[in-house]
């Protein structure tokens, strides 16, 4: 069974202590309630929805544009002032619209569904940043109620030896000297409880901030999580972070596709109703235009020169960022198996060994062998180890928690 399992009873035990207003999550409620609720993941889906608004128009045709005006006005001569006595006067009205070549809209296309792909990584990045937070919360809430219940058993198993200092004194088994040790013990135990109540609280502030519970309370097992270093290097590829960069080298080449076609020409058309005096007849005109690159050497090549240095640098990060996260991964399983290590020698080794002592004095102590100081001494340390095993299986846990949901798949 797993060593894990067992944590259920202590951590429910230990919810309720706690007050009545809190409100109990598992762990799995938890990440689900941080998925609803975090406003960073709410901000993150806008982006998405924005990005997806824009992308309808991509590629469209520019707005028309009306052309209102009138054309050959005399300012001079025998006819100035007087339009309605010159045929070459009239009142225009008409439809201009430019046309972009094929590349640009094109490009324009690619960029928008670019956008979008990134906005979505984005999001999906921001996910996994609240469920390692508030995973992470989860646990740090569970194994601080756990510590502070392990305080108050240690302080309450500990009690009735430190009544029973001043009759040791009295009788002569112990010098007066060794009757301050327990109010230096006592001391150092409360600085501990206070210690564990503070971590507590802040735990609780902690995943307040991430669920929007008032008052969350952590029950159910802790998470138990496979840590497969294969099957965790293969989902790198897949991994949001670098998603986002594949998005971003992806605009970043649609960039360079619209400057690419800004060598092109680009072309528009007019049609305009010409309305001029009964006498001369109204005329219609149409036309078009053709933009001309012709300087393109210091106008568009320079420009597609920096759209290609900037794609280049978006791929050269997106390496950098895999790279980074795979070294990220080794240094974060070999961190997992340290702290897993340092955990099966404190439960297999540290506190039995402490417990044995412990045992041995309490056995001289009745046999008149030992002094109550001793007896103290030896249930301080096996109290402190007892405590080290707890804070190193939360280490455990919290690395699994970490490696799984900041490297693994999504599911």
């Amino acid at each position: 069974m797993s060593p894990y399992r067992w944590l259920a009873t202590l951590v429910v035990a230990a919810t309720l202590a706690s007050p009545v207003h809190a409100g109990p999550l598992t762990f799995v409620q938890a990440l689900e309630r941080a998925a609803a609720d975090a406003p960073s993941l709410q901000a993150a889906a806008l982006q998405t929805e924005a990005a997806r608004a824009s992308a309808r128009a991509a590629g469209a045709l520019p707005d028309p544009k009306l052309n209102v005006g009138v054309e050959g006005f005399p300012i001079s001569g025998p006819n100035a002032g007087h339009p309605s006595r010159d045929d070459f006067s009239d009142v225009k009205i008409g439809i201009m619209q430019d046309v972009p070549n094929k590349g640009r809209r094109q490009a324009a296309v690619a960029g928008a569904n670019a956008a979008i792909s990134q906005a979505e990584a984005v999001r999906r990045v921001e996910l996994r940043k609240v469920r390692v937070a508030t995973a992470l919360a989860w646990i740090d809430l569970a194994y601080a109620e756990r510590r502070l219940t392990a305080v108050d058993q240690v302080l309450a198993s500990l009690r009735p030896l430190w009544e029973a200092q001043p009759s040791a004194v009295a009788s002569g088994r112990q010098r007066p000297g060794q009757a301050l040790l327990p109010i230096q013990m006592r001391a150092q135990l409360g600085d501990q409880r206070s210690e564990q109540v503070a971590n507590l609280a802040r735990a609780r502030a902690e995943l307040t901030r991430w669920t929007g519970e008032t008052a969350p309370a952590a029950v159910g097992a802790p998470p138990e999580f496979n840590i497969d270093s294969g099957e965790l290097r293969t989902a790198l590829e897949a991994n949001p972070t670098l998603l986002a960069y594949r998005s971003a080298a992806s605009r970043a080449d649609a960039e360079v596709n619209a400057a690419r076609a800004a060598e092109r020409p680009d072309w528009g058309w007019e049609v305009a109703y010409q309305r001029r005096d009964p006498r001369f007849g109204d005329m219609l005109s149409a036309g078009v235009t053709v933009s001309l690159p012709l300087f393109a050497s210091t106008r568009q090549e320079p420009l597609l020169a920096a759209r290609r240095a900037d794609a280049s640098r978006v791929h050269a990060d997106r390496e950098d960022a895999r790279r980074r996260l795979a070294a990220q991964l080794d240094a974060d399983l070999a961190d997992h198996d340290m702290h897993h290590e340092q955990w099966m020698r404190t439960t297999g080794i540290v506190v039995p060994a402490a417990k044995h002592r412990a045992d041995l004095e309490t056995a001289s102590y009745a046999a008149g062998t030992a002094t109550l100081a001793d007896v103290l001494d030896a249930m301080t340390t096996l109290a402190d180890a007892k405590l080290t095993a707890l804070e190193r299986e939360a280490l455990v846990v919290r690395d699994g928690a970490r490696i799984v949901l900041t490297y693994g798949s999504d599911q």
